[in-house]
């Protein structure tokens, strides 16, 4: 097989959520790019549908969502549109999440705020996960990519509800490889280290930089590209004897807000 055999999604249909900004659209042009139909679920649907405009004028095949993942209804009804749609699902990136990272003090949030971050980030890749395998398995092509995160395996202050929330997802990832395996689908994560998005810029500071760096063996943070190429890998036919992984991009080092 040539290596652009191996990177071949030509014919496949790949949702991605949270595709309207940030690692999300890298992901979403990244796969476009080697030739998959793209279904960009977000919450903004404006967001999403500027993606797609995008992705559609370069040639590719793209279709915007409105999805609110925390909501069961906008789940079934995401895979419902992109069935009709495109008349399969081969690949599923579980990106939508988020939490408090840094204001997450445990003195401070409620319950409610703990339950929904969980809510947010594990309950919706699981059930987006379930409601897709079906359709994978007609396929005969399954790959499902979650994205967890560094702070899964860090030890920081204020974060618990977001790094335990991605610590699930890890070891939902590897349970999920045993589960859906049987049905030769593939089941992965993707781990960020500090990623130059919107969310990022928020907090960071030329010193918070630095500290981040001082750990990093490859002195840069990261770009959504980065993140985008570990994705690629794991939805391509390049790693169809992967499954149950969680691939940290990070640059060899810890980057942490404190």
């Amino acid at each position: 097989m040539s290596t652009q055999e191996l990177f071949n999604l030509k014919g496949k249909t790949a949702i991605i959520t949270g595709g309207g900004n940030g690692i999300g659209r890298a992901i979403c042009e990244i796969l476009s790019a080697q030739g998959a139909n793209v279904v960009i679920a977000d919450l903004k649907l404006e967001d999403a549908q500027k993606v797609a405009e995008e992705l559609n004028s370069a040639g590719g095949s793209a279709l915007p969502v409105l999805c609110n993942v925390t909501k069961d209804e906008d789940l079934c009804n995401l895979v419902k549109v992109t069935v009709e749609k495109f008349g399969g699902i081969a690949i599923l990136v579980n990106n939508a999440g988020g939490g408090g990272a840094g204001r997450e003090n445990p003195f401070k949030i409620s319950l409610e705020d703990f339950e929904w971050v969980f809510k947010l980030n594990v309950f919706s890749s699981w059930r987006l996960s379930q409601l897709c395998a079906p359709e994978m398995a007609k396929s005969g092509y399954g790959s499902i990519i979650n994205i967890t995160s560094m702070s899964s395996i860090n030890k920081s202050p204020n974060i618990s509800a977001y790094a335990s929330a991605k610590a699930s997802i890890n070891h939902m990832t590897a349970n999920l490889a045993f589960d859906y395996g049987v049905h030769n689908i593939r089941v992965n994560a993707v781990g960020p280290g500090a990623t130059r998005t919107k969310a990022l810029e928020k907090v960071l500071t030329p010193e918070i930089e630095t500290k981040m760096l001082s750990g990093t063996p490859i002195k840069r943070l990261g770009k959504v590209e980065d993140i985008a190429g570990a994705v690629l890998y794991f939805a391509a036919p390049i790693s169809e004897w992967v499954s149950g992984q969680v691939l940290f991009v990070n640059g060899g080092g810890v980057q942490t807000l404190d």
